[in-house]
């Protein structure tokens, strides 16, 4: 991180506390213009922790034992973010009895009294938005029983963070905290007395930043499945806050939505879940569908690239392959060495998937997550098709950028005899090593088998160059590599046939075969499952093809197809088990 960049930081925060404390001292506001409605949902589950004094944010757990929210010593930064942005309030609400209230009510006036005057962390833009989000949606569920005093409280802490949001939404950072900021002085330009000269320049504003942000693939620049979720789900949700208040939205913010809506179609799973590719995770349980049946978008994206992932879908089995080179730039901050690495679910149960994001357990987990040996991908020599490179501040939280990462990243989807096809390469290995990295993936029409195909080639002349040398500097020894298949944890498996297979089993009944052939070494190894919400990592099983490339072209071919004697169709009755870590 330069010191340009360190100043810019620090200057913006002063600014940031400058404008919450003047903001502060305006008293405008006394009731809502119109009576709001609730569209966040959160977890049952997640909201009765919270009742029972467990408080579990951004990977860390901290049992309360009575204690106010904001008098707990945060463990970090992630954290106090976490809480800062109100999102327990779904979850408490989603319980909806007396406790949850009252937790809730204590909580949420305990803020105004430690943090309504503009002191304390929480005062940034986009944290902002995130919470007059979460207050207005919850109004009626907050302010029953209330007393005139505290109401007016609460309208005047909603009035005077809306002045803030009005006057910094513009230095928050460009994409998701943006939208974040801008969705909030949306809804507090409908929602509140005094508030309405807010609305206006806030819905030209967003559609801007939709003009910017949202690519003609309805993609954005983190290609983060879930990041697109959210901005999608707040585009929505601004959009039915404004036709109710009878406004037209910018043309730019009803274009974007009909763009999103197709990439995000393409990019579930055949659970329903997203695919988890470059920190983003499953998503909440039911919110793309809910956002998808609200947008009212019926388009399928067409043939091709969604967002730079590739799609392959038949019977009850999806595919989805990160098929284009990774973001670049400030986007990069949380994206993965996953070039050609891809996902398999079939029917409602995962079964090849990424690691995912290790951000909530740490810098050391998170940094891992990123690398290639954490996706089912090839990994070469012990090197990431993409490296990390120098950090940089996002938010509160400081992250690396992607470096010397895969630029060319040629692909052609078709269909094969009998079934799709997808065919893709990448150079990420080049400058390193020499060496192209190819894969095809075919997917039987009936979505009961995937044949797949990895190759390593030495395609110019200077290639083979490089890759003669670190021949050389390996004594001719061959250059080590992996192909990493990583298992779901609920997916039961096992070395079969005399160690020339693995036997892969599904909750749902399901019997997969994974097989090999090319001269690889097959083991099945320990893995883990970084997933959000959960205080550690979840143990798992990964299926590695281990070999060495001693020539300028190596082919290692391999398949998972379900067994024989797997019905046609079964009926998954199985419940997912609730996990108490």
């Amino acid at each position: 991180m330069s010191d340009r960049e360190s100043w810019q930081a620090a200057r913006t925060r002063l600014m940031n506390r400058l404008h919450a404390r003047l903001s502060a001292r305006v008293r405008p506001a006394t009731a809502f213009v119109s009576s709001p409605e609730p569209r966040t949902t959160g977890a049952v589950a997640r909201g009765r922790q919270l009742t029972a004094g467990n408080l579990m944010f951004a990977g860390h757990l901290i049992e309360s034992n009575g204690a106010k929210i904001w008098d707990l010593d945060p463990p970090d930064a992630a954290w106090t973010d976490e809480i800062q942005g109100f999102g327990w309030l779904d979850d408490l609400a989603a319980v909806g009895d007396l406790r949850a209230r009252q937790l809730a009510q204590e909580w949420l006036w305990g803020w105004i009294a430690r943090h309504g005057k503009g002191q304390g962390p929480g005062w940034t833009p986009e944290l902002t938005g995130r919470r007059l989000i979460r207050w207005i949606h919850h109004a009626l569920f907050v302010l029953r029983l209330q007393d005139s005093e505290n109401a007016g409280l609460f309208y005047r802490s909603l009035a005077q963070q809306a002045i803030f949001l009005g006057r910094r939404w513009q230095v928050s950072p460009p994409g998701l905290p943006r939208f974040e900021a801008l969705t909030g002085l949306i809804y507090a330009g409908l929602s509140l007395e005094g508030m309405e000269a807010h609305a206006v320049p806030a819905v030209r504003a967003l559609g801007a930043e939709c003009h910017r942000q949202i690519d003609a693939q309805g993609g954005i620049p983190t290609r983060n499945p879930e990041e697109l979720l959210e901005v999608f789900t707040l585009l929505t949700w601004a959009q039915s806050a404004l036709e109710e208040a009878d406004l037209v939205p910018d043309p730019d913010h009803v274009a974007a939505i009909a763009r999103i809506a197709p990439t995000l179609r393409a990019l579930r799973h055949a659970d329903g879940a997203l695919a988890r590719f470059h920190g983003g995770g499953r998503g909440q349980e039911g919110r793309l569908d809910m956002a998808l049946a609200v947008s009212g978008v019926k388009k399928r994206h067409t043939d091709g690239l969604a967002m730079g992932y590739a799609r392959l879908s038949a019977g009850r089995t999806s595919v989805v392959v990160d098929a284009a080179a990774p973001p670049v730039g400030k986007a990069s901050y949380t994206a993965h060495a996953s070039t050609l690495a891809f996902e398999l679910t079939s029917g409602r149960r995962p079964l090849i998937v990424n690691c995912g994001s290790g951000a909530m357990f740490g810098r050391d987990w998170r940094r891992a997550g990123r690398a290639t040996p954490s996706h089912s991908a090839l990994c070469l020599d012990g090197y990431s098709s993409a490296r990390l490179g120098k950090p940089g501040r996002v938010g509160s939280v400081v992250r690396e950028m992607l470096e010397d990462s895969p630029r060319n990243v040629p692909v052609q989807i078709s269909h094969a005899d009998d079934g799709l096809r997808f065919e893709g390469g990448h150079d990420g290995y080049v400058t390193t090593h020499g060496l192209t990295h190819a894969r095809i993936l075919e997917l039987s029409f009936d979505g009961r088998g995937l044949e797949g195909e990895d190759l390593l080639m030495a395609l110019e002349t200077d290639d083979k160059r490089a890759f003669d040398r670190r021949m050389d500097a390996l004594l001719l020894g061959g250059l080590p590599f992996q192909i990493r298949f990583h298992l779901h944890p609920e997916v039961d498996s096992a070395i079969d046939m005399g160690g020339a297979a693995v036997s892969v089993a599904l909750r749902s009944g399901e019997i997969w075969v994974f097989r090999h052939e090319g001269g690889a070494e097959l083991t099945l190894e320990p893995s883990v499952y970084l997933e959000k919400g959960r205080l550690r990592p979840r143990s798992c099983n990964q299926i590695v093809l281990s070999g060495r490339a001693m020539e300028y072209a190596t082919r290692i071919r391999w398949s998972l197809a379900k067994a024989r004697d797997t019905a046609i169709a079964i009926r998954d009755l199985a419940m997912d088990e609730v996990d108490s870590d």
